[in-house]
């Protein structure tokens, strides 16, 4: 096994697209890297100069101690899975697991005690003689996994293999996936779309967007610590909640709404524009348990989402949205507004996400509490922070 590094990694086209820019990365040894972000965002082919399969137009990409830049694809030590599982149909589960070492002229009995071996770490024993076509989708990808495991490389390179199977199914293989990690060690590269799979499989989330990298952090520091707006934006589910605020009197101002500005905020004392920022489990219901000094919000909940353990209440707020390329390239929304349905979508819309058995209803008038020491600011020219809450402070 080996750590992978990346040393100002670029990727231009021949039509002069640049797809990476300059990527600085180390992945260490035996860790679970994802790479995560918006369509287009360049996820993909930096996995792809990784594996050799494109070529790298400025940097390095070293395996271990070893400069693999120009070499090949089958003499870099690294195992790809594909979105498409890439299985021959004409071939059973155990040809399909041994081809790769057939090419590599293993001997046959060394090839089969691979094969067996991971056969059976993989469940795949009593499917060893079926065709592709008799699998499920979560059986075609297990045999996906098996035929990268049986090379025994130094690096997994994982590209959305889970974007094929079906909601349920998908949840219990990132749970298979992480088990799997756990027990082989090998250092692993993943690249996934979804941001609640870059949260719970990585060790460390690499947040990218057009082609260079945001933010490379533990899952939690992400959540709690973007270094941007759009990787506040783009990490959380349900998103953060998003608003053009004023700083004036010590306090925000945004619609007919104000709280009290954060203790040690980096802001203007007066006169000065932000995005502020609210994640949506921090947004409280008010109650006789509440402290009746603690900052509220008077809200009309314009849709309530039953979702069991949770209720999730949305409402609109009389400020502008925030569209800025950030926030717009965070979520894949059109900055023309051409995804909103409403004449009024133009003001922002909130969330919270409340307890299940909350007793609010469509059109209630709703009051909801939200410490000023968990709000989020950013500069809303560059989008850099200017203040995170106390981590000891969030749930």
């Amino acid at each position: 096994m080996a750590g992978v590094r990346l040393e100002r990694v670029s990727k231009v086209f021949g039509d002069g697209t640049r797809a990476v820019d300059g990527v600085d990365l180390e992945i260490r040894d035996g860790e679970f890297m994802v790479l995560v972000g918006p369509s287009g965002c360049g996820k993909s082919t930096l996995l792809r100069l990784v594996a050799g399969l494109e070529e790298v137009s400025d940097g390095r990409v070293l395996l271990g101690d070893r400069d693999v830049t120009r070499a090949l694809e089958r003499d870099r030590d690294m195992a790809m899975v594909f979105q498409n599982y890439a299985l021959y149909p004409h071939m059973s589960v155990r040809a399909n697991l041994a081809f790769g070492l057939r090419l590599r002229r293993m001997p046959k009995p060394e090839r089969a005690r691979r094969v067996d071996e991971v056969a059976g770490t993989l469940g795949l024993e009593r499917l060893l003689d079926r065709k592709p076509a008799a699998l499920s989708g979560g059986q075609r990808q297990r045999v996906a996994m098996g035929r990268a495991m049986v090379r025994e490389p130094a690096a997994f390179l994982m590209d959305e293999p889970l974007s094929n199977l079906d909601a349920k199914l998908r949840v219990a293989m990132r749970a298979e996936l992480a088990r799997l990690h756990d027990r082989l060690g090998v250092t692993t590269v993943y690249v996934t779309h979804d941001q609640v799979e870059a949260m719970t499989l990585g060790h460390r989330v690499a947040v990218m967007r057009d082609g260079a990298l945001q933010q490379c952090a533990p899952p939690e520091e992400l959540y709690d610590q973007p270094a941007n707006l759009f990787v506040a934006a783009f990490m959380g589910s349900p998103a953060m909640n998003l608003v053009e605020a004023e700083v004036a009197d010590g306090a925000l101002r945004f619609g007919r709404h104000a709280l009290p500005l954060p203790a040690g905020a980096g802001v203007p004392p007066a006169g000065g524009p932000v995005v502020l920022g609210i994640r949506p489990s921090t947004l409280a219901l008010a109650g006789p348990d509440v402290d009746p000094a603690a900052p509220r919000l008077r809200v009309r909940a314009e849709v309530v989402e039953r979702l069991g353990s949770e209720r999730r209440l949305i409402f609109g707020v009389d400020a502008p949205r925030v569209i800025t390329d950030a926030v717009t390239a965070a979520s894949d929304e059109p900055a023309d507004g051409s995804a909103t349905l409403l004449a009024d979508d133009r003001r922002s819309r909130f969330t919270a996400v409340l307890d299940g058995r909350a007793p609010v209803r469509v059109d209630d008038d709703v009051e909801l509490t939200v410490a000023p020491d968990r709000l989020y600011l950013f500069d809303p020219a560059s989008g850099r922070a200017l203040h995170h809450p106390a981590v000891a402070a969030l749930p």
